[in-house]
């Protein structure tokens, strides 16, 4: 294997790559990762049951049966670093990636391995290439790597990392396009496994103002009032403020009703992540409103955000603090942000999921029907208890969604104007054929005084049928009671 001298400063790559990998020595650094061995974490076991490890290995197999005599190392790891699958068909690089503990079992995020392919796909999020002495240890020059993210293709979030080896001798121009095509293979697998679930659209990086008679909700309960209290009283003595909660929980507007409340007449953003190949350009775009006069900007999603993004951001943040109201707040699905982000943040305020707010769900409801319509919108008795008694699993983005919908059918909602989702709860997953059942049992079941016997008989099913489906899909038959 080619050796490659010591650097003691981070490599001067040329072109667009360049400060990615900069920042990323500068974390390896800032991590305490040795530069002339590369010792990363054993852990005892990986996860082979996940989806992630079905679908990646039965793609890397099909890609290792095209590159049989090629000395490429194909590998699956997870969002982590932990690698969970190695192959490859050449003994010779094999032995040589057991010698640095490139192998199942150890983690190589950049915190344990300093730079390296996978790890920085990881980090900022973006299909990578590492070549050489772009590698922060000095064991690993040898090599170049290139890896991509995997997405779950349902939630959007990090599932792992693809990630092709290879001597740093050999031509790479191919490699990063391999592990790319792997990657999209994977994801794609991953969702054809998921029992006919929809793939979440990529972010598209919103930049919008926000205005006040967009921010006017109903007065809700108190599990809504605390949260909301305590983001404003931190605003107002000049502490930066995190708002975390699961999707559609609501954090921007609680963090846009604190800031409206203590300065009404502020100009108010809100800056929503892209794509990590995008966060360039969308940062440009309102990156300079930052600062400005009797202007916030609310940055949603910065645990989203690639490492790169998150360090500019916490240097342009900190150097914007000061003894007055921090010109931003920032939103997360939950405290586990970028670490460059952390020292930023003051105050931590969770917004509770709507599962634990059932109280807010008939004041949202109507005011939601009522934006819809344009005037005010009743809900029958069984309509209201089947709203209140639902989960809510994509909580206020859901809510809005059922009820304009419903809204645009009648004044008054009943069952039948619900969708068949707000009466069952089947606990997993349905297929196309299983979904399509449950909503004609719902829409049977909707219709008024229609009992179980009537149903089974419009069906062309057995009543036994109909109770065992009834059970199959979580529907409750008293929430179609008026």
């Amino acid at each position: 294997m080619p050796h490659t001298s010591h650097k003691s400063g981070p490599p001067s790559a040329p072109g667009a790559n360049a400060p990615r990998l900069r920042a990323s020595w500068q974390r390896s650094e800032h991590y305490g990762v040795p530069e002339d061995e590369v010792n990363p974490v054993f852990s005892g076991s990986v996860d082979t049951e996940s989806l992630l490890y079905e679908c990646g290995r039965e793609v890397l197999q099909g890609l290792q049966a095209t590159l049989a005599n090629e000395p490429i190392s194909l590998m699956l790891t997870d969002s982590e670093g932990l690698v969970l699958s190695r192959m490859c068909g050449d003994a010779g690089i094999t032995k040589s990636l057991d010698r640095v503990h490139l192998a199942p079992g150890f983690y190589f995020a950049e915190s344990n391995a300093g730079t390296n392919g996978l790890g920085l796909a990881l980090a900022d999020r973006t299909p990578s290439l590492v070549r050489a002495g772009e590698h922060y240890c000095t064991s690993l020059r040898g090599y170049t790597c290139a890896a991509v993210p995997v997405l779950d293709p349902l939630s959007g979030a990090l599932a792992g990392s693809v990630n092709l080896t290879t001597w740093s001798e050999q031509s790479s121009d191919l490699l990063l396009a391999l592990a790319q095509t792997a990657a999209g293979h994977t994801s794609a697998l991953m969702l054809a496994r998921a029992s006919g679930r929809h793939s979440r659209p990529a972010p598209r990086g919103e930049v919008f103002r926000m205005y006040s008679e967009r921010l006017d909700p109903p007065r809700l309960s108190a599990a809504w009032q605390h949260p909301l209290v305590e983001a404003f009283e931190a605003m107002r003595q000049g502490r930066t403020v995190l708002v975390t909660g699961e999707p559609g929980a609501g954090k921007t507007a609680l963090a846009a009703l604190a800031r409206r409340e203590l300065r009404p007449r502020e100009r108010l953003l809100n800056a929503r992540p892209p794509a990590p190949d995008e966060v360039r350009q969308w940062l440009r775009v309102w990156e300079p409103e930052l600062g400005k006069d009797e202007t916030c900007v609310v940055v949603s999603g910065v645990d989203t955000l690639p490492a790169w993004a998150a360090s500019e951001l916490a240097d342009r943040f900190a150097a914007l603090r000061g003894d007055g109201v921090a010109p931003f707040v920032l939103t997360a699905a939950s405290e586990a942000i970028p670490a460059e982000l952390t020292p930023v943040v003051d105050t931590v305020v969770e917004v509770p999921a709507m599962r634990f707010r059932p109280d807010d769900v008939l004041p949202l409801a109507r005011h939601f029907a009522h934006r819809a319509r344009g005037r005010a919108v009743e809900f029958t008795p069984a309509a209201a208890r089947a709203l209140t008694a639902y989960d809510w699993p994509e909580n206020v983005k859901q809510l809005r969604r059922v009820i304009q919908k419903a809204a645009a059918w009648s004044e008054t909602v009943g069952v039948q104007h619900l969708p068949a989702e707000v009466f069952a709860n089947a606990g997993h997953r349905l297929n196309r054929m299983q979904a399509l059942e449950r909503d004609e049992i719902v829409r049977c079941l909707a219709q008024p005084g229609m009992t179980v016997v009537q149903a089974a008989e419009q069906l062309g099913m057995a009543r036994a049928t109909v109770y065992r489906k009834l059970a199959q899909y979580g529907i409750d038959v008293r929430k179609f009671r008026a």
